[in-house]
């Protein structure tokens, strides 16, 4: 039996790659604090639903707490470690920026430096697409230059890349980091806009539309996003790149991969199929951009594609109709 530690567990996407992980017959090693920064009782009905596996591990804490990590490597010498813990929120990062220092840099420290005295065979790491910043070269390239990041969370999302980088040149530690692209679906988190907009929408109160509408998305549905993980499980970087379009280190075995639709959507086609899974017309409060945010993001996923074979299953309709879907009937229970 493999075994893969996974940070985050109860988070959005972390439940999503436990339950597909042991479902595939892996033992998950599942990491996770329950931190309040939206519904607690959400993380632990997830996490409930990963222990009703006999392969499912939990255990909860900070990634910065000290050796908390070096401690779960040594136990459990994972064969794949998936880092998908951090604090997240471009928003919330303009508030509370200490939050994203101890989670997203001292804890991915922690977590560097257990890999590096248990090395598993590969380490994943979730990056972001927010790590392109203020780039306006659409679709976004891994190769491009990103060093112009517009959130403190995305800066330290891009110091993780380098962190990384680091490790893997100086200790031969095979890194993916992994760039999102607005992920969604059923369980999602409720700071995300659409399950902001379904509860309002529910409630018969007004959405916020930022930038006037004026915005598009890569929306990548979860099983989509969790299909392109677990391709990239057993695709370990070593020192040959696979094609011009590889984004492989020149000097380690590491490289960033994008994962989404590819595919940009405009928010208000976004928001008209949620419309349309809710049968009811959202009463709109057109607002001007907030701080940190990008009007838009496009992923190019030829190198996912190349490495794995990915192609993106689900398009926004399906989606959000499926998000819908799940969220009337969890709400209503």
């Amino acid at each position: 039996m493999k075994t893969a530690l996974i940070t985050g567990s109860a988070g959005f996407i972390g439940y999503h790659l436990s339950a597909r992980l042991l479902a595939a017959g892996w033992q998950v090693i599942g990491l996770d604090c329950l931190s309040p920064y939206y519904d607690v009782s959400l993380k632990e009905h997830r996490h409930a639903m990963l222990a009703e596996s006999p392969g499912f591990i939990p255990v909860i804490g900070k990634l910065e707490d000290p050796g908390l990590q070096m401690e779960l490597f040594q136990q459990h010498k994972p064969d794949a470690v998936v880092h998908l813990a951090a604090q997240a929120g471009v928003r919330h990062s303009i508030d509370a920026p200490r939050d994203y220092l101890e989670a997203n840099l001292i804890g991915v420290f922690e977590l560097l430096e257990a890999a590096r005295a248990h090395p598993p065979k590969h380490l994943l790491m979730a990056s972001t697409s927010s790590a392109y910043g203020a780039n306006t070269k659409m679709p976004f390239d891994e190769r491009q230059q990103a060093d112009h990041q517009m959130s403190f969370y995305a800066a330290t999302k891009k110091a993780n890349e380098s962190m990384a980088h680091s490790y893997a040149h100086l200790y031969g530690l095979p890194v993916t980091m992994f760039r999102f692209f607005t992920v969604y679906g059923p369980w999602g988190r409720p700071d995300m806009a659409l399950f902001k907009f379904t509860k309002a929408m529910l409630n018969g109160q007004p959405i916020d539309v930022y930038n006037h509408g004026k915005m598009s998305r890569d929306f990548t549905y979860i099983d989509d996003l969790v299909a392109g993980i677990t391709g990239l499980i057993d695709t370990v970087p070593g020192s040959t790149p696979v094609s011009e379009q590889d984004s492989l280190s020149p000097v380690a075995p590491f490289r960033v991969v994008n994962i989404g639709a590819s595919k940009p959507t405009p928010l208000m086609e976004y928001i008209a199929a949620l419309e349309d899974a809710l049968g009811i017309e959202a009463q709109k409060n057109m607002m001007e951009m907030q701080a940190g945010d990008v009007p838009a993001t496009w992923a190019e996923t030829g190198l996912l594609t190349q490495l794995t074979g990915y192609q993106p299953q689900v398009n926004v309709t399906q989606g959000v109709a499926r998000f819908a879907a799940w969220y009337r009937d969890y709400y209503s229970a």
